[in-house]
């Protein structure tokens, strides 16, 4: 969830309607043939001998300022409540993209661990209430803005982990790479890959009836902050109206609190141009305050995926999806094999329409996203060996299938049968291996 800080101090041109409309159309779609992919690891750090205990902030503090001084590729950054992410730098191939991210992870365990600490992958903390570590302007904003819809904006800000794919948005002529079916296979394939890799059915240390209670509080922070726009007109207008129609999250001042207006949208703030005429600088601001399950930033962000068990368990899902995207055949069956849960996903944009709610809850005991995620990891193993991906991959993919898909589960189930063998009591160290 982390992005770029705009510097508010620099000089403000206004913007106009049209020029905002001009400026997303251009900025969010960069079309071309698909070439790199990244990843977004986000992980909970807890107490590597205690992992239910909370960290302290001191000590969250002294970790993290031992990191800034390792080298890394990957940037790092710490989102609200003191989750740890890695940004993969774009990557030419699937097998850059891990090894980059995997030398990185090991550095940074290295570190931790040198100060008791250590990384679990799960979706939504299991055990403590939202906590927020970074106190910035920004985040206040956030806060205040996200509470008028109930709680789930704080704990999706400090207690929720996800595995956010990159790819490029695509050619611009149609065919199986084509950006137009590319941004509608991501919003179909989306649900799919929600409920495979489901890994946050516990909110202090309870089951919530969710299997991915991380995709449950994004829905319920609201379409306009975490919708996605309609599928039934271009993209690029599609999105340019999304964005205009958004609620501006806030209007940032130099120095002192951030104004967080109720109900105002940027296409408002354009035409009143109070409480100051809206700049480009605030539109750069206000898209990365939008949080759809598929944001386009030039590539596409799939955004749906949660923070997976073990070392490398956010690998399996970085190679399902790059396959199912990048090898042509496999995009064009992808296509094929998704399109009839379309119709399930056609009353609302996601991800707040009856498909996307039937993965998030029931993972891949629904039937219908049981046989389609068997049929993609199907396809997606057949592609790797062409994409270049190497042996390692290909085996964790097919004991993934095997473990999960096959029998119809995914990692929540494990958390849940683990729950109810210690008879109500969920251990931070099976969870975080």
């Amino acid at each position: 969830m982390s992005d770029s800080k705009t510097d508010c101090t620099e000089p403000r041109i206004a913007v106009t309607e049209p020029e905002v409309e001009a400026l997303v159309r251009g900025i969010c779609f960069k079309t071309g043939p698909p070439r790199k992919l990244g990843v977004e690891v986000e992980w909970i750090v807890h107490e590597l001998s205690t992992p239910r205990l909370p960290v302290t902030p001191e000590r969250l503090e002294a970790a993290y300022a031992a990191l800034r001084s390792v080298p890394l590729r990957s940037p790092l950054t710490i989102e609200p409540g003191g989750q740890l992410e890695l940004s993969s730098p774009p990557a030419a191939s699937l097998t850059e993209c891990i090894s980059t991210v995997s030398a990185d992870l090991d550095a940074v365990r290295t570190v931790l661990a040198e100060h008791g600490l250590g990384l679990v992958g799960v979706g939504q903390d299991p055990w403590h209430p939202p906590r927020r570590f970074l106190r910035e302007p920004r985040y206040d904003a956030m806060e205040t803005h996200l509470d008028r819809t109930g709680p789930a904006g704080r704990a999706m800000m400090c207690t929720s982990a996800s595995v956010q794919v990159c790819l490029d948005a695509g050619h611009e002529e149609p065919g199986p790479l084509g950006f137009g079916r590319r941004w509608w296979l991501a919003h179909h394939l989306g649900p799919v890959l929600v409920a495979a890799f489901a890994n946050s059915p516990m909110a202090a240390s309870e089951p919530t009836g969710w299997l991915s209670t991380r995709q449950l509080l994004w829905m319920e922070i609201g379409a306009g902050r975490a919708g996605a726009p309609p599928l039934d007109m271009d993209p690029r207008t599609a999105w340019a109206r999304h964005v205009l129609d958004a609620p501006v999250m806030c209007v940032r001042r130099d120095g002192g609190p951030w104004d967080v207006p109720e109900g105002l949208t940027f296409r408002e703030w354009t035409r009143s141009r109070a409480p100051r005429p809206p700049t480009q600088e605030d539109l750069d601001y206000h898209l990365t305050t939008l949080f759809p399950p598929v944001r386009p930033r030039g590539h596409l962000e799939l955004r749906m995926i949660d923070a997976q068990p073990g070392d490398d368990g956010w690998i399996v899902p970085l190679a399902v999806t790059t396959a199912l995207f990048d090898d042509p055949e496999a995009a064009e069956t992808a296509y094929r094999i998704v399109k009839p849960l379309a119709e399930r996903g056609l009353s609302l944009p996601a991800p707040h329409n009856p498909l996307w709610l039937d993965a998030a809850r029931q993972g891949l005991r629904d039937p219908e996203l049981h046989e389609t995620a068997v049929a993609c990891f199907a396809t997606a193993l057949e592609a790797l060996p062409r994409l270049g991906a190497a042996a390692e991959v290909t085996d964790a993919v097919r004991a993934y299938q095997d473990r999960y898909v096959v029998p119809g589960r995914c990692p929540a189930d494990d958390l849940l049968d683990h729950l109810r063998a210690t008879d109500g009591r969920a251990h931070g160290k099976d969870i975080s291996t």
